[in-house]
């Protein structure tokens, strides 16, 4: 697997509303743990839609990860131009920080929020250029944005040995649960 798209839940899914949340540190060394083997075995790019949640964080640990795997390369694909133009300041200036460890950026259209075409022509566009999505959700723990992604994905998977790879809630509370536990000692 070469290029990866790397998704899952929007942070307001998670009922995380700032980057102080506790939980962002259990994801993100989810994420870590499924993306170092991929890099290992070749991994070159990481892709997200970059949104605020799942993407962004996977962006840092991708940006991160960059200094011991120096060829590993992290885009973002937006559906539209400018999409944190409404968000929080906060949030905007994350965003912004995150985008300067970006190898590449670019939006399906140059314009701005104009309809929920623009999400679709950006979905096709990652799923053509990817081998493989790892994909942040749960559907036990209630549908969420991801599962149009998981959807796709599975039906790629049966079609052309798309790759699949999931991070649970169970996985990310099994890290926690860890952390928890040898943080006693």
């Amino acid at each position: 697997m070469k290029n990866l798209l790397v998704t899952g839940y929007r942070a307001h899914e998670l009922n995380i509303f700032n980057q102080k949340h506790e939980g962002i540190v259990f994801i993100k060394k989810a994420l870590m743990g499924k993306l170092v083997p991929l890099i290992e075995d070749g991994l070159e790019w990481v892709i997200t839609p970059g949104q605020y949640g799942v993407d962004l964080w996977a962006c840092e640990v991708v940006i991160t990860l960059k200094e011991l795997y120096p060829n590993l390369r992290l885009s973002i694909i937006s559906a539209y131009s400018n999409p944190e133009e409404k968000w929080k300041d906060d949030k905007k200036e994350f965003y912004h920080e995150v985008l300067k460890g970006v190898d590449y950026y670019a939006s399906v259209s140059n314009q701005s929020y104009n309809g929920i075409w623009q999400f679709t022509a950006r979905d096709e566009l990652l799923f053509r250029k990817t081998d493989g999505i790892l994909l942040v959700y749960d559907e036990d723990a209630g549908e969420g944005s991801p599962k149009f992604f998981k959807q796709r994905a599975l039906k790629k998977q049966q079609a052309e040995g798309y790759g699949y790879i999931s991070i649970s809630s169970e996985d990310i509370q099994s890290i926690a649960d860890d952390n928890n536990l040898y943080s006693d000692y």
